[in-house]
C-alpha cells in the first residue's frame, strides 16, 4: 500500500488509478515535488487526457497531438517571407474568481505564446460570456473583465481590434473569457518548443516567480464550487509593462541567432517549460531550482516548480552565448540567469541547492500521460428542445417593435461601450475597427497584403443540434472576414464545454468538433491551434456548449478591404444568398427572434449547405477585389431586419427595401409573387438562414455582380437603395418596418448600462 494520504494527490486532481501509474512508472512513490509536477501535467489543461482521442478529428492537429505536447501557437505562411502565428486560449475559471487579473493574465498568456514563437504581436481579440446584466454579479464580472483586457492590452501596446459579447443564464455561475492573439513572424526566424542540443544552456527570463497561480493549471480543470473565492491564489497577478519590456528584450534576443528552442512559462509554469521541449527533442534537462529569481522569501522547490507567475520565459541558448542573450534582456531591466543545461539522459532533474528534490523522465510526464476514451450519449433534452412547429408560432403585431426588442438585446446590441475602452488604433495597423465590419481588417508593413480577423460563436446552435450548430459558428466567422473582401485561411478555436466524464457533456464535445473539422476541411481553413476547456459548470448546471472560432483571412492588396455599413445615399441594396432554401423552420429555429420575442429556445438550426457556403466566400472576395461593392454585411443573429438596420447604423444611412412575400423566406421567390395568406413575416425578416450577405453597389455596377453572382450558382437580388434617415422595409406592397434612424440607433446603443 502507498505510504502517501491518498487526500494529497486526490486535491491535486489526480485519481487513485493515475496515482498508481505514477507509482508503477517511477518504481516508487513520488517526492512532493514530483507529485506536483504529474498533477499539473496530467491535468486535462496540460494533457489533454479527455480531449486527445477526439481532437485527432482535426487533421492540421494531428502531428502536434501525437507528440509530446504542443508548440505554442499555430502558423500561416503570408508567402516566403512572413508567417501569421494565431492562439486563442481560455481564462474562464480565473476571471469567475478575480476577474480582472482572470482577464489580464489570459491577455497575457496568449500574447507570449505568439512572442514565443518568434513572432511580433499585432492583433488581440476576445470572446466574452456572461450572465444577464440583470444580476449585479454579472454585471460585476463584465466590468472588471473588460478593466482586465483593456489595462492590460492598452498598456502593452498592442491593439484590440475585434470580439464579441453574448449574454446567457448558462453563463452567470461559470462566464467565459477567451484571448485570441496574432502576430506577425519572418519564417526564417521561427522559434521552436524544443531542446534539441545537450550542454546548451537552460536560461530563466523575465519578471521574479512567486506564489501565485499555483496549481493553476489544475484549478482550470475542475468544476467551480462555493468555494471558488478559496482559489483566489490559484489566480496568477499580471504586469503588463514587465510584458511590454520581455516582448521587446525577447524579440531582439532572437536577432542574435544563439536561441535555439523557447517556451512560455504558462499553465504549469516551470514544470511544463521543462519537461515539454525535452520530451519532444528525447533530451533531458537538470535545472537548480535555488538559481531562479524569486519574489518571495523561503520559496519551497514544489512551489518553484508550479508557480505560474506571469512574464517569465525559459530559452534554450547556444552553449558558449549565454552572456551575449542575457546582455540583452539585462538592457531591458529583466532577470536572465542561466538555471541549468540540457542533457542527453531523457531526465527532468531538479536540484536545490545541489540536492536531487525530483528526477522525472521527461516523457513520463507528458507522452505516459493517460487518455481516456469517455463515452457519449445524445442528451436526453435534444429531442425535446428540437420540437417546433411554425405553423403554431403566433406572429406579433407591430414589426416595429420587434425589431426595436431586438436591438435592444444586450447580444445584439452595440459593443461601443466595451471596444471604447480598447486602444485598437495602437501600432496604426488597424484599418477596419471595431464596428465597422465584420471583421477587423489590418494592414501589414513592408507588404500589399493585408489580414481580417474575426473572434465568433454560437452557443445556443450548439445547444440545439451540437455537429450543425459547430458547422455552422465556422461557416459565420469564415463568411464575416469574406465580407472584408479576405479569403478565409485558417482557424484557431477554445472548446468550452462543462465536464466531459458526464457522457451527454461528452456528446456534445465530440460532435461540435466533428463539426469544426468537416466544415474546416470543406473550407480549406485547417484549424492549426487551439485550446480545450472542460469543468465549465458550477452549482447552477454546466455552460451551453460553446466552442469559439477565431478565424484568419487574407487580403491580397489591403485597399480591397470593405466594410459593413452603408456609405453614401443613392447606392443599390442587394440580397445574395443561396439558389434555394429547404429549412423546413424558415432560420428561425434556434433564432434570436425565437428567443427574445417569444421566449422559446427550440427548434433545429438552419443547415448548412457547404457548396454554397464556400461559393459566397469567394464571391465576396471576387467582388471586392474588381470593386463591385461598397459595403458587405452578413446576415446572422436577429435576420435580415437587423443586419439592414446595423449596415444603416454604422454610417448613419438609411435604406428603402422590398423583400419577396413568399411562405419560405427569399428561397424559389419570384420578383411579383402573389400575396400568400401562409406568408411568414417573422422568417422574411427576422430567420437566421445562413449564406446570407447585403451588400451595397453603384446602380450602374449591379448587372455585372449579378452576373458574377450566376457564376458562383448564387443568387443576387435587388432590393432598393440607401438614403434618408429611415429604415423601411416593404413586403409585397405592405411597409411592415418603418423606424426613423434615431430611434433604432437609441435601442442600439443605450440598451446596456451598469
Amino acid at each position: 500500500m502507498f505510504t502517501r494520504n491518498p487526500q494529497s494527490w486526490r486535491e491535486m486532481g489526480l485519481s487513485d488509478e493515475e496515482y498508481a501509474r505514477i507509482v508503477a512508472l517511477m518504481g516508487r512513490e513520488p517526492t512532493d515535488t514530483e507529485l506536483g509536477m504529474f498533477a499539473v501535467m496530467w491535468s486535462e489543461h496540460c494533457g489533454y487526457k479527455f480531449s486527445r482521442p477526439v481532437l485527432r478529428l482535426f487533421k492540421k492537429y494531428r502531428e502536434a497531438l501525437e507528440g509530446a505536447g504542443f508548440e505554442n501557437a499555430g502558423i500561416v505562411p503570408l508567402d516566403d517571407q512572413l508567417g501569421i502565428a494565431m492562439k486563442v486560449e481560455s481564462h474562464n475559471h480565473p476571471s469567475a474568481v478575480e476577474p480582472h487579473q482572470g482577464a489580464a493574465t489570459g491577455v497575457g498568456g496568449i500574447i507570449r505564446d505568439i512572442f514565443t514563437m518568434g513572432a511580433r504581436p499585432i492583433a488581440i481579440l476576445d470572446s466574452l460570456r456572461f450572465g444577464p446584466l440583470s444580476e449585479s454579479r454579472n454585471r460585476y464580472l463584465i466590468e472588471h473583465v473588460v478593466e482586465g483586457i483593456s489595462s492590460y492590452g492598452n498598456c502593452i501596446g498592442v491593439p484590440t481590434v475585434a470580439g464579441e459579447i453574448y449574454f446567457h443564464p448558462c453563463y452567470s455561475g461559470n462566464p467565459l473569457v477567451n484571448a485570441m492573439a496574432v502576430g506577425l513572424v519572418p519564417l526564417s526566424r521561427i522559434i521552436p518548443a524544443r531542446a534539441d542540443v545537450p550542454g546548451s544552456a537552460v536560461m530563466y527570463v523575465g519578471s521574479s516567480t512567486g506564489r501565485d497561480g499555483i496549481h493553476g493549471a489544475t484549478f482550470a480543470s475542475e468544476t467551480l464550487g462555493e468555494d471558488q473565492q478559496e482559489k483566489r491564489p490559484n489566480v496568477q497577478i499580471g504586469d503588463p509593462f514587465m510584458e511590454k519590456l520581455l516582448i521587446e528584450a525577447t524579440l531582439e534576443a532572437i536577432e542574435t541567432g544563439a536561441i535555439l528552442g523557447m517556451q512560455d512559462m504558462g499553465a504549469a509554469g516551470l514544470t511544463c517549460t521543462t519537461c515539454e521541449p525535452t520530451s519532444k527533442s528525447g533530451t533531458g534537462v537538470e535545472i537548480d531550482v535555488a538559481l531562479v529569481p524569486t519574489r518571495e522569501p523561503n520559496m519551497t522547490p514544489y512551489e518553484i516548480m508550479l508557480s505560474e507567475s506571469q512574464e517569465r520565459m525559459l530559452l534554450y541558448v547556444q552553449a558558449g552565448r549565454e552572456e551575449e542573450v542575457a546582455q540583452v534582456f539585462r538592457k531591458w531591466g529583466l532577470n536572465a540567469v542561466v538555471i541549468g543545461r540540457v542533457t542527453s539522459d531523457g531526465l527532468v532533474r531538479v536540484r536545490h541547492r545541489g540536492e536531487i528534490v525530483a528526477e522525472i523522465p521527461a516523457h513520463y510526464l507528458t507522452k505516459e500521460c493517460p487518455t481516456y476514451s469517455l463515452q457519449a450519449e445524445e442528451p436526453a433534452y435534444l429531442r425535446e428542445v428540437q420540437q417546433l412547429t411554425i405553423d403554431e408560432l403566433p406572429q406579433p403585431c407591430d414589426w416595429n417593435e420587434v425589431l426595436l426588442q431586438l436591438l435592444r438585446s444586450p447580444s445584439i446590441a452595440s459593443k461601443r461601450w466595451v471596444y471604447e475602452q480598447y486602444d485598437w488604433l495602437v501600432g496604426a495597423q488597424t484599418v477596419l475597427p471595431p464596428g465597422k465590419a465584420d471583421a477587423a481588417v489590418l494592414r501589414l508593413r513592408n507588404s500589399e497584403k493585408g489580414i481580417a480577423l474575426k473572434i465568433d460563436g454560437n452557443a445556443r446552435y450548439c445547444y440545439l443540434h451540437p455537429y450543425r450548430g459547430a458547422q455552422l459558428t465556422v461557416a459565420e466567422a469564415a463568411r464575416n472576414v469574406a465580407c472584408t473582401g479576405a479569403m478565409p485561411r485558417a482557424i484557431t478555436d477554445c472548446l468550452n464545454f462543462g465536464n466531459p466524464q458526464r457522457p451527454e457533456i461528452f456528446y456534445q464535445f465530440e460532435q461540435c468538433v466533428r463539426g469544426i473539422a468537416d466544415a474546416s476541411e470543406f473550407f480549406e481553413t485547417p484549424v492549426i491551434s487551439g485550446n480545450v476547456s472542460f469543468y465549465n459548470e458550477s452549482e447552477r448546471g454546466a455552460i451551453y456548449p460553446t466552442p469559439t472560432i477565431g478565424m484568419l483571412g487574407i487580403l491580397e492588396r489591403v485597399e480591397d478591404c470593405i466594410g459593413a455599413g452603408f456609405p453614401e445615399a443613392g447606392l443599390a441594396v442587394l440580397l445574395v444568398a443561396p439558389l434555394q432554401n429547404d429549412d423546413p423552420l424558415m432560420g428561425l429555429g434556434g433564432s434570436e427572434y425565437l428567443a427574445v420575442v417569444h421566449g422559446l429556445e427550440r427548434g433545429t438550426p438552419p443547415a448548412l449547405d457547404l457548396h454554397a457556403e464556400k461559393s459566397l466566400h469567394r464571391f465576396l472576395v471576387q467582388a471586392a477585389r474588381q470593386r463591385l461593392i461598397r459595403s458587405a454585411h452578413d446576415i446572422s443573429e436577429g435576420g435580415f431586419a437587423v443586419a439592414l438596420a446595423e449596415c444603416a447604423l454604422i454610417e448613419g444611412i438609411g435604406a428603402r427595401v422590398q423583400l419577396p412575400l413568399h411562405p419560405h423566406g427569399f428561397s424559389a421567390w419570384q420578383a411579383t409573387p402573389p400575396p400568400s395568406e401562409g406568408s411568414r413575416h417573422d422568417a422574411l425578416l427576422f430567420g437566421e438562414s445562413p449564406t446570407r450577405v447585403i451588400l451595397s453597389a453603384e446602380p450602374a455596377l449591379v448587372s455585372a455582380l449579378q452576373q458574377l453572382a450566376a457564376a458562383y450558382r448564387l443568387a443576387c437580388h435587388a432590393l432598393g437603395y440607401t438614403g434618408g434617415d429611415k429604415i423601411v422595409i416593404r413586403v409585397g406592397d405592405a411597409p411592415l418596418i418603418e423606424l426613423p434612424l434615431a430611434r433604432c440607433q437609441k435601442a442600439y446603443e443605450e440598451a446596456i448600462t451598469l
